[in-house]
């Protein structure tokens, strides 16, 4: 009788054992078909954005005639470099990318600085009031005074046709303070407690401890911070009427807007196709994107790891 059991038992053990292994197997192979799968759908959706770059540079590098029997497409025909040329060698463009770059730098550092000031503050528990204040931050992330009150506030400061006007009035976003301060709220107490006991103030909690453990949160906001400004332009179309203070995306802006109407021109009879400015408006788009495409790898790890810590909900 023993020996009936041990036998059911055995051969009870070598089905249930196969079966568990026919289930692992299978779970691994739906887990490669649901990988491949991802990655696929990846890849297309990487290709998809990356074929409009592919053909503005393309346009950008091929010759007139080519662009206008529509012969560009991924790959340059009738290689050239004279848009880039004529940019380059175009003063005002030139000093444009370089106004841009100290906005770009004076507003990200400032925006840096006083999202930290904010976030910190309102990290903390003991501070009085901080649900009104959280409050009044929220709501502006819903409702805003409109472009008339902004412009009718920027002229009574003084600052039109100012550097001043392209960076005080966005200063600061509302989100990216809740994200900051999020984060804040993630790291652990005991280590600003310890801080105090060692003799630290606040502000030495702040540079000491905080702002060293934060690094990878403020290299995501300040990338949001550049890349928001890098692209805007249209404060400056509200605010700026000296030529010499256009940023780069008003004088792409304005590059595009005469292309039109060239465009226009060119199809009423009224000019010749070797003034088509297609490869000259490519070519503005690739030196107004490459310089802050650029700054992305050198902070994407921080980038990652802001993005997935500044997550953390209170």
């Amino acid at each position: 009788m023993e020996a009936k059991l041990k036998l059911s038992a055995k051969l009870s053990d070598r089905i249930f054992g196969k079966s568990k292994e026919t289930n692992t197997r299978k779970q691994k192979l739906s887990d490669r078909i649901f990988d491949i799968v991802i990655i696929v759908i990846t890849t297309i959706a990487a290709l998809l954005c990356l074929l409009p770059v592919v053909n503005v540079a393309a346009v950008s590098l091929s010759s007139n005639s080519a662009i206008i029997s529509s012969k560009v497409f991924l790959w340059p025909v009738e290689f050239t470099i004279d848009s880039y040329r004529a940019i380059f060698t175009d003063k005002s463009m030139m000093w444009s990318m370089v106004f841009t770059i100290i906005i770009t730098v004076i507003y990200t550092v400032l925006s840096m600085a006083l999202t930290i000031a904010g976030a910190y503050p309102l990290s903390k528990k003991n501070l009085k009031g901080r649900n009104v204040f959280l409050l009044i931050i929220v709501i502006t992330m819903y409702f805003s005074g409109g472009i008339i009150p902004d412009y009718v506030l920027v002229k009574s400061l003084g600052l039109l046709d100012s550097m001043w006007s392209l960076i005080l009035p966005g200063a600061i976003s509302a989100f990216n303070l809740i994200l900051l301060k999020s984060f804040f709220n993630s790291l652990p107490e005991g280590l600003e407690e310890a801080a105090r006991i060692d003799g630290c103030t606040d502000f030495g909690v702040l540079v000491r401890i905080v702002l060293p453990l934060s690094l990878p949160i403020i290299a995501t906001l300040s990338l949001f911070y550049a890349v928001g400004k890098w692209n805007s332009f249209m404060d400056a179309l509200f605010y700026i009427t000296d030529p010499n203070k256009y940023p780069l995306q008003l004088k792409l802006y304005q590059i595009v807007v005469n292309s039109q109407s060239l465009d226009a021109a060119f199809a009423e009879g009224n000019m010749s196709p070797g003034m088509l400015p297609d490869g000259l408006k490519a070519a503005s788009v690739m030196f107004a994107t490459i310089p802050i495409v650029c700054v992305y790898p050198f902070i994407q790890k921080h980038f990652i790891k802001g993005v997935m810590i500044g997550a953390i909900k209170e």
